[in-house]
C-alpha cells in the first residue's frame, strides 16, 4: 500500500500521472518498480529511451551492418550498448547504470518463471554479456552531450567491428557453442541458468 500512494503522489506532481501510467507501474518487475520510485523524475525519459533503443535495433536486425541476431548476437549486444549510451545522455551515468542492473535481476526473475525474452529463457552467460555491454556503452556519451543518434549508431557498431563489445558463441547454423568450439545440445540448455555457453569479444565470434 505504501508503495502504491508513493507513486501515486509522485505521478500527480509531475506530468506523468495517468490512469495508463498506473497500470504500466503495476506490471513492471519489482528491480523496475523500485527503479522507478528511486528515480521518479528521469521515469519516462528512461521509457522513451528504452522504446528508442528496441526500434534502432530491430531496424539495425534488418541491415547488413550487423550479423542480425538479436539473442546472444552482434543486434543484441549492439541494442544494451545503444540503450546505455542514450540513457546516459538523458538521465545520467548512475541512474543508467542501475536501470541496466534492474534489467538483469529482472531477467533472472523470468528464468525463475520460464518466460521468453527476446524469444529465449534467459540465462547466466547472458545477463554477464548484457551487463559488459551496458558498461561499454556508457563511454559513448556523457549526460548532456549532443552526439547526434545516427553518429553514435556508427560509433558502437564500429566498436562491434572493433571487438569491444561481446556476444555468445555460435555456429554458421546458429547453435550455441561452448568455448573449445563444441555444439551444445537444447536439450542441456533447458532449465539451466548456469550452462556451458561461451562469452567472446564481438569479432571473435567463431
Amino acid at each position: 500500500m505504501f508503495k502504491k500512494i508513493l507513486f501515486l503522489f509522485i505521478f500527480t506532481s509531475t506530468s506523468l500521472f495517468s490512469q495508463s501510467s498506473w497500470e504500466k507501474f503495476r506490471k513492471l518487475s519489482f528491480p523496475k518498480k523500485m527503479w522507478v520510485l528511486s528515480h521518479p523524475f528521469k521515469a519516462k525519459k528512461a521509457l522513451l529511451i528504452s522504446k528508442e533503443a528496441t526500434k534502432v535495433a530491430d531496424s539495425i536486425k534488418k541491415s547488413p551492418l550487423l550479423d542480425g541476431d538479436p539473442s546472444g548476437g552482434e543486434v543484441d549486444a549492439f541494442r544494451h550498448a545503444f540503450w546505455m549510451a542514450r540513457l546516459r545522455q538523458k538521465i545520467g551515468e548512475n541512474a543508467a547504470r542501475s536501470l541496466g542492473r534492474a534489467h538483469e535481476k529482472e531477467n533472472y526473475q523470468t528464468f525463475k518463471k520460464r518466460k521468453l525474452e527476446d524469444g529465449v529463457v534467459p540465462d547466466q552467460i547472458s545477463s554477464c554479456m548484457d551487463l559488459f555491454n551496458n558498461d561499454v556503452g556508457l563511454t559513448f556519451t556523457k549526460k548532456g552531450s549532443v552526439t547526434p543518434k545516427q553518429g553514435l549508431i556508427y560509433q558502437i557498431i564500429n566498436a562491434m567491428h572493433q571487438g569491444r563489445l561481446k556476444v555468445i558463441k555460435k555456429d554458421k547454423q546458429g547453435k550455441f557453442l561452448t568455448c573449445k568450439g563444441d555444439v551444445i545440445s537444447d536439450e542441456s540448455l533447458l532449465g539451466k541458468w548456469e550452462n556451458k555457453k561461451c562469452l567472446v569479444f564481438s569479432n571473435k565470434k567463431s
